[in-house]
């Protein structure tokens, strides 16, 4: 196996410690801390644009392979604080779906941003996933452990699109840049489809 691909599978299982963790600390905190992870697990949009911020990466290599998705970790961690607090932030879904959108396209075009570019992308990008994970957080649970449930979940989805594109890149494929651009192609259009639905409602 190619080694960046077994240092991102390996990466996985690592970003689930701190929920792990909770199985120490009392029921509450572990059943918080489950129920972050599963909420990001709960939407295709916000699925989608957990795994293209990887893919994206792997696209891009180099640093980008882990500063491209702590940027997305980051900002999203910002952004549930702010929906956990209470703020307001208009139109986060239409975001979330432009979100989508937006990373399908750079995927499909594979865009040549520079880190800094890429990460300042999927920055924006997290913080209104974050937001609405936060916002949705049941006024019962402790936000910690449901903040590091959701991050736990996110870091896992990052690990899986760099896995995916760094395979694809190396299974020998006849072309794998044409795999990955349809990959993002067809994610980028279920974006539009669920910016669609939103405007619809």
């Amino acid at each position: 196996m190619h080694p960046a691909i077994a240092r991102a599978l390996l990466t996985a299982p690592l970003a689930l410690a701190p929920t792990f963790a909770f199985a120490h600390t009392g029921v509450s905190e572990a059943h918080d801390a489950l129920h972050g992870f599963i909420h990001p697990l709960g939407g295709l949009d916000h699925v989608l644009a957990m795994v293209a911020v990887g893919i994206f990466a792997a696209q891009l290599g180099g640093r980008a392979l882990w500063l491209v998705p702590a940027s997305f970790l980051l900002a999203m961690a910002a952004g549930g604080a702010l929906g956990m607090a209470g703020v307001q932030v208009p139109l986060a879904e239409t975001a979330i779906a432009l979100s989508v959108v937006a990373l399908g396209a750079v995927i499909c075009l594979k865009t040549s941003l520079p880190v800094a570019g890429a990460m300042a992308l999927v920055a924006g990008a997290a913080i209104f996933h974050g937001f609405a994970h936060g916002a949705e957080m049941p006024d019962t649970m402790s936000g910690f452990a449901y903040g590091l449930g959701f991050v736990a979940a996110t870091a896992l989805l990052h690990a899986a699109g760099v896995a995916l594109g760094l395979a694809v890149d190396h299974v020998g494929a006849a072309n794998p840049g044409r795999i990955l651009r349809g990959a993002g192609g067809i994610i980028a259009l279920v974006g539009v489809a669920v910016l669609v639905g939103y405007l619809a409602q």
